[in-house]
């Protein structure tokens, strides 16, 4: 279902936002998709935003009425979505960086698709002259990521925190991937070891960074859709069709220039000494189509 602005809302139960919370928790574990894409598409945003802004001052004042803390603050819809993540996560970090390593043009070709497909669904919502507008500086700003050097060597406890509190942010909004934000400041690589091999010394970290930076960001976020919803959706679509280059399934990945890192698949079986599976990228980039525009239409039809 969508509202009159064509915002997806979501009316589903418990098992459906579960659901949709294994799909965020895929997404997150791939440096280059967000989760708040797939609350976007599946019919959740709102209701998602709505809820972690709930969380302020005010909430001290409810700890000692449970039931008037639990609605106020949808945990109902919040614990369903974030078992769903949670399991998400734990299924699908393992063979997330095992795919990473060895199939790498595959992996991107498939989300390749569901950035294409996800930039339809969303840009046609929004009105034509708001995107107009705002999202060609979206697109810039999504090819800018080309150019963000990426943090070496083993990340200290502070970075990790850092890292969770930014990375946070950008899983909230739909066009900014949280693990694309984790392997900019050198830490993703640790995180992903750190879930498949449950090193809670590194994940605790993570987990503190990333509530801080709910707690604050949740409540700006919900005061610019409140205020400001169809610019910055307009240059969050830009900005998902501009990362599309980050994405490019045939990259160099130690190549100095950022422009030098998108090979041909031709380059790429050379310099990487890897195979291009240019037919199954083919059929994997389309089969992402295919998979978030099924999502459209779930969420449509709830």
């Amino acid at each position: 279902m969508r509202t009159d602005d064509g915002t997806p809302s979501a009316k589903t139960g418990d098992i459906g936002v579960a659901a949709r919370g294994v799909l965020m928790g895929l997404a997150e574990v791939v440096p280059g998709v967000s989760g708040g894409t797939m609350a976007f598409i599946t019919g959740i945003y709102r209701d998602l935003v709505g809820s972690l802004a709930a969380f302020g001052p005010a909430s001290l004042t409810m700890v000692f009425d449970p039931m008037r803390f639990a609605t106020h603050h949808n945990l109902r819809f919040l614990l369903a979505l974030g078992l769903g993540m949670l399991a998400g996560i734990l299924l699908f970090a393992q063979l997330m960086h095992y795919l990473l390593l060895h199939f790498q043009p595959l992996v991107w070709a498939f989300f390749s698709g569901v950035i294409v497909a996800s930039v339809v669904a969303i840009g046609r919502s929004r009105a034509p002259g708001a995107l107009l507008k705002w999202g060609p500086g979206g697109v810039l700003a999504g090819i800018s990521l080309l150019w963000i050097p990426q943090i070496g060597g083993d990340p200290s406890a502070l970075q990790i925190f850092l890292g969770g509190a930014v990375a946070v942010c950008a899983w909230l909004l739909p066009a900014i991937s949280g693990s694309y934000v984790l392997l900019t400041l050198g830490v993703y690589h640790p995180v992903i070891e750190a879930i498949a091999n449950l090193d809670f010394s590194v994940l605790l970290v993570l987990a503190a960074g990333c509530a801080t930076g709910l707690l604050v960001f949740a409540r700006v976020l919900a005061w610019l859709l409140r205020h400001h919803g169809e610019r910055l959706l307009s240059f969050l679509t830009g900005f998902m069709l501009g990362s599309l280059f980050k994405l490019w399934p045939w990259q160099a990945n130690d190549a100095p220039d950022a422009l030098a890192r998108l090979l041909s698949p031709a380059q790429y079986a050379i310099v990487m000494d890897s195979q291009a599976h240019v037919l199954w990228a083919c059929i994997l980039f389309l089969i992402g189509v295919a998979a978030l525009w099924m999502l459209t239409k779930l969420a449509d039809h709830e």
